[in-house]
C-alpha cells in the first residue's frame, strides 16, 4: 500500500534545520515519490536552498519570503496539496526527530479509517526526551482534554495525517506553533474522528535544532487556549451536553453514573459536593469556567458535577441570593439588610454586596459539605464498592 492509495502527499515545512533536511527528505522519498513530497521553506538563512536545489525540479518547493511560522508554513503546504488534488497530507517535521520509516503506519491507518486525523503518538517517558517537551505535551493534552473531551496522548506531536476536505473548512487564524493545537481541536469540533499511533521518536542534541521559544510561544498557546476554553463552556460543551442527553435521557445519564463501576463513593460524593459548592459560590458568570477545569483536572465525576452545579438555574438565584445574605448577616452587617424576598433588589445588592459575597461563600461551603455527606450516606446505603 502506498500513499497514491489514500491521495496523500508529505510535507516538510523546514527552518534552519540544514543537519537534518537532506536525510529527511531522502527518507521520505523511499515511501513516496518525488512528485508527492512538498516542502515549505519557512525563510531559512543556513544552506536550506542550497539543499534544496540538489533536487531540482522533482519535489514541489515553496519558499516564504521570510520567516513567517509553522503554522504559517503549514497552511501553505495544505493549500498546495488541495489545489493539486489530494485528500490527504501527511505533515514530518525536518529536524529528524521522526523517523519516514513511519510513513506506512500513516497510510495503513487512513486507509483503514477514511477522514480521520491520525495523530503521531511519541513516547515522551524515553530516555533524551527533553523535560520541557514533555511538560509541554501533558499541558498541551489537558486543555485539548477539557476542550474538546477527548484523550489523547500526544497532542504536540508534528508528524500527522490530515484530512485535507476537513481541514479546508476550518478557519485557522494562527500562524506559529499554536496553529498545530488550533487545527486539531476545530477537527475534534467538527466531530473528525482522530485515531493516535505510535511511532518511533529521536532526540538527538548535536543536530537537532529546535525553534521553540519557551516564554513567546506559550503564550501564544496560552491565549489561544483560554479563547477555546471560554468558547468551549458557551458553546461546544453545552451543544455536546445537549446531543448526549437528547439521544440517552437525562436521568438514565444521571443514573448510569450514579451506579457505574470504576469510581469510589467517595470519589462520587465530592463530585456532586464541589458541584453544589461551585454552583452557589458568587462568582457569577465564572462558576463553570472555573468549576469544569478544576473537575476536570481533579478526575471527578463530570456528569454529577454538572448536576449538582445546576442548583443555580435562574429559578434558585433569588433563593440562593437572598440566602446567601441572610447567611453573611450572622457574621457581618452593613447597610439596609433583608427581611424578605421583596427587599431583594439591585440598590439593595450593592449596599450589601460584602455581607452577600462572604454570606454565598460560606453558604456554598456549607451546601457542598452537606451535599458531600447526605451524598456519600446514600452511596454507602445503595451502591456496593467492589
Amino acid at each position: 500500500m502506498t500513499l497514491k492509495d489514500i491521495h496523500c502527499c508529505v510535507l516538510i515545512p523546514t527552518y534552519n534545520n540544514h543537519k537534518t533536511l537532506r536525510r529527511v527528505i531522502d527518507g521520505v522519498l523511499a515511501y513516496s515519490g518525488r512528485e508527492d513530497v512538498i516542502v515549505i521553506n519557512d525563510g531559512s538563512t543556513d544552506e536550506t536552498v542550497s539543499i534544496l536545489s540538489e533536487y531540482g525540479n522533482e519535489i514541489r518547493v515553496i519558499h516564504n519570503d521570510r520567516n513567517r511560522g509553522k503554522g504559517f508554513s503549514l497552511r501553505r503546504g495544505f493549500k498546495e496539496a488541495l489545489g493539486r488534488g489530494y485528500k490527504n497530507a501527511i505533515s514530518i517535521d525536518s529536524d529528524g526527530q521522526h523517523l519516514p520509516s513511519d510513513i506506512p503506519l500513516f497510510i495503513e491507518k487512513a486507509y483503514q479509517n477514511p477522514g480521520a486525523l491520525i495523530m503521531g503518538s511519541r513516547n515522551m517517558e524515553q530516555a533524551g526526551v527533553p523535560g520541557k517537551s514533555s511538560f509541554g505535551n501533558k499541558f498541551s493534552n489537558f486543555w485539548f482534554r477539557v476542550e474538546t473531551g477527548l484523550v489523547l496522548p500526544d497532542t504536540q506531536t508534528g508528524f500527522r495525517l490530515y484530512p485535507l476536505e476537513e481541514v479546508n473548512k476550518i478557519r485557522l487564524l494562527t500562524t506559529k506553533f499554536e496553529t498545530e493545537i488550533e487545527v486539531i481541536v476545530k477537527l475534534a469540533w467538527r466531530n473528525v474522528e482522530i485515531l493516535p499511533i505510535d511511532i518511533q521518536v529521536i532526540y538527538d542534541s548535536n543536530e537537532r535544532v529546535t525553534h521553540f521559544r519557551p516564554f513567546q510561544d506559550f503564550t501564544r498557546i496560552s491565549i489561544l487556549n483560554t479563547y477555546f476554553v471560554i468558547l468551549t463552556l458557551l458553546y461546544f460543551l453545552p451543544k455536546r451536553l445537549f446531543l448526549f442527553v437528547k439521544k440517552k435521557g437525562l436521568w438514565k445519564i444521571i443514573k448510569e453514573e450514579a451506579i457505574k463501576e470504576g469510581e469510589t463513593n467517595f470519589s462520587k460524593s465530592i463530585s456532586i459536593g464541589f458541584g453544589f459548592f461551585m454552583g452557589i459560590v458568587p462568582i457569577w458568570g465564572f462558576q463553570l469556567l472555573v468549576g469544569i477545569p478544576l473537575s476536570v483536572y481533579f478526575k471527578m465525576n463530570k456528569v454529577l458535577f454538572l448536576t449538582a452545579a445546576n442548583i443555580s438555574l435562574p429559578p434558585l438565584i433569588p433563593l440562593i441570593i437572598f440566602f446567601s445574605y441572610k447567611f453573611g448577616g450572622l457574621f457581618y452587617k452593613n447597610g439596609v439588610q433583608l427581611e424578605s424576598m421583596q427587599d431583594l433588589t439591585l440598590d439593595c445588592i450593592n449596599k450589601n454586596f460584602v455581607q452577600y459575597f462572604l454570606g454565598g461563600t460560606l453558604l456554598a461551603v456549607f451546601m457542598g459539605l452537606s451535599a458531600f455527606g447526605i451524598s456519600w450516606l446514600i452511596f454507602k446505603l445503595v451502591r456496593k464498592e467492589v
